[in-house]
């Protein structure tokens, strides 16, 4: 039986990262706490049939409905009406998330023309990290002729770190492929 990346940071990598981060309580240790996956387009608010094609692709490979982000406030500049939508967003927490961040180190990112490592740039203060893909079409669940045109997405992957340091070094020892420093 394959042992599952939950099962693999309770028994292994927890332990290790708080000897590693030299934390006195096991629940201390930082962990993954959900993976908000979203996407926006202009053409939301006009093109019904590019919004429930985006719909389907981004339920596919999250595995839940999508919710729709809808505008906060009418800017005239962008012609945009308050309630327009604007995005659609998944929140992934529990065994989804973790075998979404399965998927995605083990299958995605790998899939990923020249792919060198993810920066390790894109973390916040609070610890949360943002990734972003060009195209949607690296995910294997994702058939071209079916999706319209091709669309970026965003990952957050928030963590209960402190900080960025013990972030980074969560989601190393998760797997994350960061790139290598000079």
């Amino acid at each position: 039986m394959t042992q599952t990346l939950k099962d693999q940071y309770q028994k292994e990598i927890r332990p290790a990262l708080q000897k590693e981060l030299g934390l006195k309580s096991i629940e201390a240790v930082p962990k993954m706490v959900k993976i908000t996956v979203n996407t926006s387009s202009k053409d939301f608010k006009t093109d019904k049939e590019f919004l429930d094609k985006t719909k389907g692709w981004l339920s596919t490979i999250t595995g839940q409905t999508p919710m729709e982000t809808r505008s906060k406030k009418s800017i005239a500049a962008f012609n945009l009406r308050e309630g327009d939508v604007v995005g659609l967003k998944t929140t992934l927490r529990g065994d989804r998330m973790y075998d979404f961040f399965q998927k995605l180190i083990g299958i995605v990112l790998p899939r990923i023309k020249d792919f060198q490592g993810v920066s390790r740039t894109t973390f916040d203060k609070n610890g949360n990290y943002t990734l972003g893909l060009s195209e949607q079409i690296v995910f294997p669940e994702i058939e071209y002729d079916k999706i319209g045109r091709i669309q970026g997405l965003e990952m957050t992957i928030s963590t209960s770190a402190d900080d960025s340091v013990q972030a980074e070094k969560l989601l190393t020892s998760l797997g994350m492929p960061f790139t290598k420093t000079a």
